[in-house]
């Protein structure tokens, strides 16, 4: 399997696990000229923007490490023209990371996982 495939599967089996905690899905690879962001949900009031990455091991480390600074602003400023075109106002926000181990068939979901002050 390429990584292509990993990460699609990866989103999809992502975008299960959140219904089922009663998410819901706004977007899936919602794009503009700053980047991507992978998912985009609600629940609760708040707007989540989700990396989701995935691995069939750790031989290259765990899937949170490559949401690096650089991804991070990416991530951050492909949103604030999501939450723009959207006219959210009085609206919280939220950054999460979901990590996908497909050898284990396990998801791990890394709330707040960053923020940008």
């Amino acid at each position: 399997m390429n990584n292509k495939e990993v990460g699609n599967i990866g989103e999809l089996l992502a975008e299960k696990y959140l219904r089922e905690k009663n998410y819901e899905i706004l977007e899936n690879n919602y794009r503009n000229l700053y980047g991507e962001i992978d998912i985009i949900a609600k629940k609760d009031d708040i707007i989540i923007f989700i990396e989701v990455k995935s691995r069939n091991s750790n031989k290259y480390g765990y899937p949170r490490e490559a949401v690096n600074n650089v991804k991070i602003e990416k991530i951050y400023n492909t949103s604030l023209v999501y939450i723009s075109k959207n006219n959210f106002s009085d609206i919280q926000f939220r950054y999460d990371v979901i990590e996908v181990y497909l050898n284990k068939n396990e998801i791990n979901h890394i709330e707040n996982a960053f923020y940008i002050s």
